[in-house]
C-alpha cells in the first residue's frame, strides 16, 4: 500500500478517535433509503442542533473504537454506516435521529455511546424519549411551586375564616 495512503488513513483514525473522545454522545446509524433531499434536510437539522454527522468507513471507525478500548461496536460496524457526534448535548443525537426515523420511516439506529457508556438500540430509544432540559426544569419548578401555592391558599382561607368570625 502506498505510504501516503497509509498515513492518510492513520490520520483519519486519529481524527475519529478525537471525535469519539470529545463526544458526550454518539449514535451509529444505517442511513440507507434516504433520498438526497431527505439526507440534506436531515444533515441540516443535525447541524442546526450542534450535532456533527459523517458517513465514515467501518474499518477506520472500528480501529478507532478498538484503540480507545471499545469492542462493543464491532458488530454494528457493517453495511452503510453514519455517525452522529455531539460534544455539547448527550441527548441531541439520539433525539433527532429517533424523530427522523419516525418521520421518514427509513433509517435504523444501530447503537451508540452516551457519556462513555455503550448503548444498544433500546437504550438509545430511552435516551431519545427523555424530555428536553427546558421541559424538565419547568416540571421541577411546577412541582416545587405547587406545595407553596397550596400553603398560601390554606393561609388565605384561615385568614378569611378569622375575618368572618370577627
Amino acid at each position: 500500500m502506498n505510504q501516503q495512503v497509509l498515513e492518510a488513513k492513520k490520520q483519519q483514525v486519529e481524527d475519529i478517535k478525537a471525535k469519539i473522545s470529545s463526544a458526550k454522545s454518539l449514535v451509529i446509524i444505517d442511513y440507507m433509503g434516504l433520498t438526497v433531499a431527505q439526507d440534506t434536510a436531515f444533515r441540516k437539522e443535525l447541524r442546526d442542533n450542534g450535532v456533527d454527522y459523517a458517513v465514515l468507513k467501518n474499518r477506520l471507525v472500528k480501529i478507532a473504537f478498538n484503540e480507545l478500548g471499545y469492542t462493543q461496536f464491532d458488530e454494528a460496524l457493517n453495511g452503510p454506516t453514519a455517525v452522529a457526534f455531539s460534544s455539547t448535548d448527550a441527548v441531541a443525537p439520539a433525539k433527532f435521529i429517533a424523530k427522523n426515523i419516525k418521520a421518514l420511516n427509513k433509517m435504523k439506529t444501530k447503537c451508540g455511546m452516551v457519556e462513555g457508556q455503550f448503548m444498544d438500540e433500546a437504550g438509545l430509544k430511552q435516551i431519545a424519549d427523555i424530555p428536553s432540559k427546558e421541559v424538565l426544569l419547568a416540571k421541577m419548578l411546577g412541582s416545587m411551586q405547587s406545595p407553596i401555592a397550596s400553603f398560601a391558599r390554606c393561609l388565605s382561607k384561615i385568614a378569611e375564616a378569622k375575618e368572618a368570625q370577627a
